[in-house]
């Protein structure tokens, strides 16, 4: 059996982007590093109900565009899409029905 276990993104700020993919996503710190990653400025591991784990790591530099999509299936899409709505998650497209099903696309956070 082969299983993806983990996938790392870079962010500007380690701290910041754990605590956005835990209150809105409800994903589950793993462990910490708070001087790991590659430029030694931080990284949280963030695991999903189905153990895959995000790596938020800070990078020293600018973010490039990653040329990945991360998506989340969510029980109770339209009830967290008004939820991060109103918690002033903004979003790129409006909900609707696109050629992978239904989905919500958001800024980074």
């Amino acid at each position: 059996m082969t299983r993806l276990d983990h996938v790392t993104i870079a962010v500007s700020d380690w701290r910041t982007s754990r605590d956005w993919y835990v209150r809105n996503l409800g994903l589950k710190i793993e462990f910490e590093v708070p001087h790991g990653g590659h430029a030694g400025l931080g990284v949280a591991a963030l695991q999903d109900d189905g153990e895959l784990t995000l790596f938020v790591e800070q990078s020293a530099g600018p973010i490039a565009a990653c040329g990945c999509v991360l998506t989340f299936q969510i029980d109770g899409i339209d009830a967290t899409y008004r939820a991060l709505a109103a918690r002033g998650v903004r979003f790129l497209a409006p909900p609707g029905k696109r050629y992978l099903g239904l989905w919500r696309r958001t800024l980074r956070p």
